[in-house]
């Protein structure tokens, strides 16, 4: 399928690794310009450097949380490639688990300002030109948490629930421009995120990661029905088409790319 993006220029934030980084590489794959950005202290070069031979990949190191960095990076990106057509969200963090509580508010803040707050920050800044050509994708990845929240990642699922808010009234706002605003909700992905979460489990416990991994599944996620971690090039693939022109007829969607993991419809 010919998704006709060919040419387009892409902003990737939380691409040094994981979904950020798998759906760069599928963007390039169809032709599409792609810049990487990360926080600074990450793998963000190395990334760049495994994409290099599939494309035009340039990478840009940016703090989501600072105003500065952010409008450092659209300059920056703007100057090489072009003003993005397409920005995909995939920025984040787990933050402050534990008891509701324990966590205070520096662990609520950091949590909202990278997870929610970096969104609202990048995408005020690519809106403007997205409206000024006449189109536009943005994708913002929330989570399955958002409306299945888990009593020890309060702060995460509060955020991620924001960020569903967030694209459902950009899209309303913006898709008379065709700026076309959609979500994507996975649910425990091999990431470096998800590999950090087993590996504490499995030190908890006394057992090997593989062991964490499907005691996870069976008593915190019953309702994936693979019984298994999703493949963030899984996720990968969702982004990539509602960034694409054969999806120019969903805008303020919320895809969840899951296993069946939600077990109450989200409204």
């Amino acid at each position: 399928m010919d998704l006709g993006i060919k040419g387009r220029i892409a902003l990737i934030s939380g691409a040094d690794s994981g979904m950020g980084k798998e759906t760069a590489r599928l963007l390039l794959a169809e032709g599409v310009r792609v810049a990487l950005t990360d926080k600074p202290g990450g793998d963000l070069e190395q990334s760049r450097a495994d994409l290099a031979s599939l494309g035009e990949v340039i990478a840009v190191e940016a703090d989501v949380t600072k105003l500065d960095d952010v409008r450092k990076l659209f300059a920056e990106v703007t100057a090489k490639l072009g003003a993005p057509d397409i920005y995909v969200n995939s920025a984040g963090v787990t933050g402050a688990t534990g008891d509701f509580l324990e966590v205070d508010d520096a662990g609520w803040q950091e949590t909202i300002e990278i997870n929610l707050m970096g969104a609202v920050r990048m995408c005020r800044e690519a809106i403007p030109a997205m409206r000024a050509k006449g189109w536009g994708r943005i994708v913002l990845l929330s989570s399955e948490d958002a409306v299945q929240p888990y009593v020890d990642e309060l702060a995460y699922c509060a955020s991620k629930a924001g960020i569903l808010n967030l694209a459902k009234g950009l899209s309303k706002a913006y898709g008379c421009d065709n700026v076309l605003v959609n979500s994507v909700s996975p649910a425990f992905i091999a990431t470096p995120m998800t590999d950090a979460m087993m590996e504490k489990r499995a030190k908890e416990n006394g057992t090997s990661v593989d062991e964490a991994i499907e005691s996870f599944l069976a008593e915190e996620r019953p309702g994936m029905t693979l019984k298994r971690r999703g493949r963030a090039e899984e996720v990968a693939a969702a982004i990539v088409f509602l960034c694409s022109e054969q999806a120019s007829f969903i805008n303020g969607a919320g895809l969840r790319v899951d296993s069946g993991s939600v077990m109450t419809m989200a409204v």
